[in-house]
């Protein structure tokens, strides 16, 4: 969950603009992002926990500027992917245990990647 993740813009000033790029990665700085060229070709890529390249997005939707269109579209698109990133370790255990309550916590830890202590105290927390 904590990973970091990369969402590719291919030729992102073509279709945003130099002055919106600037703006987007003035932006991504606020939400612990980073927007930035790959190396000195034309293409650009978004790099960020899943969490914060979310609010990166809501961020750029609060601005109301039409230019950031294809940015934010691009970036949504790319969390789908990272679903299960997004959602807090303690609500996806919950989420699990509630969906299968006979799931042991060798399993919730092998899908989740938590701690034994951390399997223990969610599955006390669902049998109240």
């Amino acid at each position: 969950m904590n990973e970091p993740i990369t969402v590719r813009l291919p030729s992102l000033i073509h279709r945003i603009g130099s002055d919106k790029t600037k703006q987007a990665k003035a932006i991504a700085v606020q939400y612990d992002c980073e927007l930035k060229r790959v190396r000195r070709s034309r293409n650009w890529a978004l790099i960020g926990n899943a969490i914060h390249v979310q609010a990166f997005v809501a961020g750029l939707q609060t601005q109301g500027d039409e230019g950031f269109r294809y940015l934010m579209a691009k970036v949504s698109v790319a969390l789908l992917e990272h679903g299960d990133k997004l959602e807090p370790l303690e609500a996806k255990l919950h989420r699990l245990i509630t969906q299968n309550p006979g799931v042991t916590l060798a399993e919730l830890m092998q899908l989740t990647q938590c701690s034994l202590v951390e399997a223990r105290v969610a599955r006390f927390n669902a049998d109240l």
